[in-house]
């Protein structure tokens, strides 16, 4: 896998870094990350998708071979690489991922001594400033070490939240986090979105949940939903975006919509 050249960056360009965050598992944090990123791609604005998860789904799920990588993004946070050196190219003119394998795992004890160890991402972040539009950090299930860098290297948390029972449990320990990392660490933070995953036409409990997250976070929540669709959960296997693998499916189509709203949203 080659690494693009990123070195020619316009320090008058605004980049915006977001955070894709929901201590839950399942919920589609990798599956946005990935399409969302590729639909904004194909909209000629310039991706980055940080893989800050040790399970690497969004690596591989770009099609890239972690057995392959020499280094990721942990050599990036424990052993000082920059992070235009381990930045790969994916299928998506525009979209580069910054990829991750199981050893990310070993940085969450290993930060605990390391000097300003919630800021260690946000200071890598600072040298590709101004080379993209959009950097997306797609974090893992959990309120670790590794979720408070991405949420200091942040300017906005972008929150999937899945259409099934319990979809609001553990949201309110997350915004506390949020609440937390602002008053202490970073005062830019803000929620920039909440999208709606894996809708059900057939079940009235899945418009029920959006009615709920709709009252409890308001006009936060993106008008686009995110169906329940075969396409999507397949186009990984095939190291491809849905916009990639199924470009007509529905997957495809709604993720189209959503980037036309986060641009919109700026």
């Amino acid at each position: 896998m080659a690494y693009p050249d990123i070195k020619r960056g316009n320090p008058n360009k605004q980049t915006q870094i977001i955070a894709v965050i929901n201590q839950k598992g399942g919920v589609g944090k990798s599956t946005t990350a990935i399409n969302l990123g590729a639909a904004l791609g194909d909209l000629k604005k310039k991706v980055l998708v940080v893989d800050f998860d040790p399970q690497g789904n969004t690596t591989s799920g770009f099609g890239i071979e972690k057995e392959a990588l020499g280094r990721d993004i942990y050599d990036v946070l424990m052993n000082d690489a920059e992070l235009g050196v381990i930045i790969c190219d994916t299928p998506v003119q525009n979209v580069f991922v910054a990829p991750a394998t199981i050893q990310l795992a070993g940085a969450e004890i290993e930060l605990v001594s390391t000097m300003a160890r919630e800021s260690v991402l946000a200071g890598k972040l600072e040298g590709v400033s101004g080379q993209f539009d959009y950097v997306f950090i797609d974090c893992p299930p959990s309120l670790g070490l590794l979720t408070v860098n991405a949420l200091v290297a942040a300017d906005a948390l972008l929150i999937p939240i899945q259409c099934e029972y319990y979809a609001l449990e553990g949201v309110t320990k997350l915004l506390e986090s949020m609440r937390m990392v602002k008053a202490r660490l970073n005062s830019k933070l803000e929620i920039f979105g909440v999208v709606m995953t894996m809708f059900d036409t057939r079940t009235t409990l899945s418009k029920q949940v959006v009615e709920e997250v709709r009252n409890y976070f308001g006009s936060t929540v993106f008008k686009t939903i995110i169906p329940r669709n075969v396409k999507l959960s397949e186009a990984p296997s095939h190291g491809l975006p849905v916009t990639r693998y199924a470009p007509t499916s529905k997957g495809a189509i709604a993720y189209s919509k959503l980037a036309k709203e986060v641009i919109r949203r700026g």
